[in-house]
């Protein structure tokens, strides 16, 4: 009898670390489609917020998670620029004819009134080296079957504590993704409206995001003509070219 314990026992730990590889094995694979070297793109940010409906578009570059630069080009924020590196985060803005260090909570707030943070919009860090997973199970989202996956962040300076993913069994798509306080509370949701493959890897391209602090209020960002992984020269990520 205590030899079926026991292998019974073994059994369990075994099948519940296989079942932890698993999880990190799902997000290293998301991971791998959506993080880069650099990116280049045209983008679309579609907000609606109280019954008004307002378009932006900018063209940007990134390098890593250290650098990035996004310009506005729509006529209402031509010319508005943000750049970071590093470790900064700085706008230009034609109507201050100047420069804002954005920092601290600011980081974490609307970016051009969008549901997205500048946080969200400008970060490419793999999340399995940021975040401990655990396999949920499976479900269904939007009639395909997903892995459902649990992150709980390893350092206390993430803006989001605990993320769920809904991860496509087939194809590795990361489909939704809900993003939590430290409370519990349900802070930010992002669904996934449309995938391309470039270069040989599915790279999202079109996504809704719904802020849940703001009521009615939802942002589609669609990035067009993708470059991945090509080189960018150090000058896109000066601040000269932020205040020219």
């Amino acid at each position: 009898m205590k030899r079926i314990l026991i292998l019974f026992v073994l059994v369990i730990f075994v099948g519940g670390l296989a079942y932890s590889q698993t999880a990190m094995e799902i997000l290293q694979r998301v991971d791998n489609n959506d993080v880069f070297d650099t990116i280049q793109y045209e983008g679309e940010m579609i907000i609606e917020h109280n019954n008004r409906r307002v378009v932006r578009t900018m063209n940007a570059w990134a390098r890593g998670n250290a650098d990035s630069f996004m310009e506005f080009t729509n006529s209402e924020d031509r010319d508005t620029r943000y750049l970071k590196t590093r470790g900064r985060l700085m706008v230009y803005s034609p109507d201050v004819e100047g420069v804002v260090l954005i920092s601290g909570h600011m980081l974490r707030e609307s970016m051009m009134g969008s549901d997205m943070s500048y946080e969200d919009a400008m970060d490419n860090a793999p999340l399995s080296t940021r975040y401990t997973p655990v396999l949920l199970g499976t479900e269904t989202v939007n009639g395909r079957s997903t892995w459902a996956l649990e992150l709980t962040a390893l350092s206390r300076t993430e803006s989001y504590p605990t993320r769920r993913l809904y991860i496509d069994r087939e194809n590795n798509d990361l489909l939704k993704q809900e993003l939590f306080a430290l409370s519990g509370a349900l802070l930010k949701e992002f669904n996934m409206l449309r995938v391309e493959v470039i270069d040989g890897r599915r790279f999202p391209v079109e996504m809704e995001v719904r802020d849940h602090l703001r009521r009615g209020s939802r942002t589609v960002f669609t990035m067009n003509n993708v470059i991945l992984d090509r080189p960018i020269a150090d000058s896109v990520f000066s601040e000269r070219n932020l205040r020219r």
